[in-house]
């Protein structure tokens, strides 16, 4: 079957395109024919080497598909059944391994690529909006890289509970998209001083600061974050787009108003079937009453994995980029 690997780390260039066999599950796991592949900042961190892994290394950990064999002990699925995970073994393959106790069921009448395309970004907005920093009315957020896939969501979700929403994006075609959203206002990073930020999210509250900052970019926009805060505002750092933010000095926090920080990954946050299925079931509810809208901004063919790395990495891209495999 074809799997798109890396040999070794590096740039995209270093994709490669296998004919390997398909893997067979072992317990707890099933296999699913891979219908549609979410690509993540996440799979481009391993392939360059900034997340170690064991090479070769298959590319990819979120998926939908068709479950086409289970492992033993596996009892809630069977071969036949509609499923999404984002902590698929290997999802850029034309079959690949998931554990069951991180799969759902995905519901008649939403489409793989929909369903891939929420599994990792939809569950990493609904955390942080309802958990990592649970807004209610009356809160203010400042949501970066907000026409990305997580971006578009968070702001949706954000505008559920309540939240007014300073967004950021990185080019002034971006803008719509946040505006479409929700955002209550959008600042274009790439216009004029992309370090003032902070000031307009400031006269955005008023010179309060906002009560949280969600920054999925790190380097570029981690020092803005923090001064766009108020006292005892929270700072959460759940990705590195731009790079990874450098060592500081925790005093730094003090001296920005005791602030709280902190860096989660959706791991801890779907630690169990309850909370897996009421994160991955608030989503395909809202998505089925029209409460929440998934953009798919870009689909390239499973053997163009590296052309849809380029065009993630170039942050070129509005909404979810998704793989489709040849089936």
């Amino acid at each position: 079957m074809l799997a798109i690997r890396i040999h070794e780390t590096g740039g995209p260039e270093k994709i490669c395109c296998d004919d390997i066999p398909p893997p067979e599950p072992a317990a707890g796991e099933l296999r699913l024919r891979v219908e549609a592949v979410g690509v993540n900042f996440i799979d481009t961190y391993k392939r360059s080497g900034l997340y170690a892994v064991k090479l070769p290394h298959t590319l990819g950990q979120e998926a939908a598909g068709i479950v086409t064999a289970v492992g033993a002990g596996v009892t809630e699925f069977r071969v036949g059944d509609r499923v999404a995970s984002a902590a698929v073994n290997g999802a850029y393959a034309a079959e690949a391994i998931a554990p069951a106790a991180q799969t759902v069921r995905v519901p008649a009448g939403v489409d793989a690529r929909l369903a891939a395309a929420v599994m990792l970004q939809g569950m990493t907005a609904h955390y942080l909006a309802c958990d990592t920093f649970p807004l209610k009315p009356g809160d203010t957020a400042l949501v970066h890289a907000a026409a990305g896939g997580v971006g578009l969501l968070l702001v949706q979700i954000a505008k559920k509970r309540g939240a007014r929403v300073f967004a950021t994006v990185g080019s002034e075609a971006k803008m719509p998209f946040a505006r479409e959203a929700g955002a209550d206002e959008v600042f274009n990073l790439n216009a004029g001083n992309p370090r003032k930020f902070h000031e307009a999210a400031r006269a955005f509250t008023s010179g309060r600061g906002v009560d949280v900052v969600y920054d999925g970019v790190g380097k570029e926009t981690f020092e803005g974050s923090l001064a766009s805060l108020r006292a005892r505002g929270m700072m959460v750092s759940y990705g590195n787009s731009s790079g990874a933010v450098p060592p500081f000095s925790p005093l730094l926090l003090s001296q920005k108003g005791s602030l709280f920080l902190t860096r989660p990954t959706l791991a801890h946050y779907t630690q169990t079937r309850a909370e897996l299925d009421a994160r991955s079931g608030n989503l395909f509810a809202w998505m089925a009453s029209g409460a929440l809208t998934v953009r798919v901004g870009a689909s390239f063919p499973l053997v163009a994995a590296a052309e849809a790395h380029r065009a993630l990495e170039s942050r070129a891209t509005t909404g979810k980029v998704v793989l489709l495999p040849a089936n």
